[in-house]
């Protein structure tokens, strides 16, 4: 389906120069953009991209359209943030193009009779909901779910093929939830007791807030006495693990494989690089970036960006570099004493002279 790009800057906003009524059927990147989709410019890099761009229309800053107008001869829409009002045409276009599907519950779905399913709610095949769970309007569940009892599922929310969502678990509405995405199995809690390990029961949930996104085969466990939250606007990535108790702030964005260890803290929007590993019982306030690959182990408590890997090096270079820095504490003892001599020697000359 196709529309036109009036109606485009009236739904989204921006300036628009020439063409209200030229129709666009979809948004492409700058070299593959044809005649009838819309592309964008969000690097300054890439100018003489765009001015080559066969695209109908170009979605730009007014700094790049400053340079960028005299060659391309499409029609412009000219905003503050194109890579975002980008995000926003791809969701138009994604919403435009997307079937429609009918409420309604499979007939090899498994429902209990107390739970409560809105009649806009689409219910895929083989899905199971267990005693008291309730799924809000228009939430759709994909084949093979599990929705546990008495957990809440919000209005709107999507969760892909084979979610398992355990008992007493809430979502937010407006959620996505990918395929294999586990929410609230048993945090790891144990207490030693003369080399035998004991389980502690962990009875909390987790809550998660509204427009929440969750990557495939992400885990969150639930809490050991309070719950694990995750605010709203969060997005992880696929393969992340949430451990027990942890509160993740609103809009904070983790990308795939980084863990985060029991009872950490994470504040509002902040991002944490791929398999970056937090450790457990810190607390990391709002506007922190955390780079990919690092660990941190201690509380972070001003705003930045925190780094802790050493560069990649050829690995004889990289073992010379580790030895040096295991002999650091020697080294620096030899530095010490050899300070500690020089002040002798030159407050001795001082006296004789």
């Amino acid at each position: 389906m196709s529309t036109r790009l009036k109606q485009l800057v009236e739904s989204l906003g921006g300036q628009l120069i020439g063409g209200p009524d030229i129709k666009i059927s979809g948004i492409a990147p700058l070299n593959d953009a044809t005649a009838t989709q819309i592309t964008f410019l969000s690097n300054p890099k890439f100018r003489v991209q765009a001015t080559q761009s066969q695209a109908a229309a170009m979605i730009l800053s007014a700094a790049d359209d400053a340079v960028v107008s005299a060659s391309y001869l499409g029609a412009r829409i000219v905003v503050s943030n194109p890579y975002a009002y980008f995000a926003r045409v791809a969701q138009f276009f994604a919403a435009l193009n997307a079937p429609v599907v009918p409420a309604g519950t499979h007939r090899s779905a498994v429902v209990d009779p107390s739970a409560s399913v809105a009649a806009t709610a689409f219910i895929g095949a083989n899905v199971v909901i267990e005693a008291d769970a309730v799924i809000a309007d228009h939430a759709h569940i994909d084949a093979g779910c599990v929705i546990g009892r008495a957990a809440k599922i919000g209005a709107m929310t999507r969760l892909h093929a084979h979610v398992t969502i355990y008992a007493g678990c809430e979502i937010g509405q407006r959620g996505i939830i990918h395929s294999g995405v586990v929410i609230g199995a048993d945090g790891f809690g144990f207490a030693n007791d003369a080399g035998v390990w004991v389980k502690i029961p962990q009875t909390g949930r987790v809550l998660i807030g509204d427009d929440v996104e969750i990557g495939a085969n992400t885990t969150i466990d639930r809490g050991a006495l309070t719950d694990t939250v995750i605010e709203e606007g969060v997005k992880l990535d696929n393969q992340i693990q949430i451990a027990h108790n942890c509160h993740i702030g609103a809009h904070t964005a983790i990308a795939a494989c980084a863990g985060i260890a029991g009872s950490a803290t994470i504040g509002k929007y902040c991002s944490i690089g791929g398999a970056a590993m937090i450790h457990g019982h810190i607390t990391i306030v709002d506007h922190v970036h955390v780079s990919a690959g690092t660990l941190a182990l201690r509380s972070i408590l001003e705003p930045g960006q925190y780094t802790g890997f050493y560069p990649i090096a050829k690995h004889g270079e990289w073992e010379k570099s580790a030895a040096l820095v295991r002999n650091l504490s020697a080294t620096r003892n030899k530095i010490r004493a050899l300070e500690k001599s020089i002040k002798e020697l030159t407050e001795k000359n001082n006296e004789q002279s």
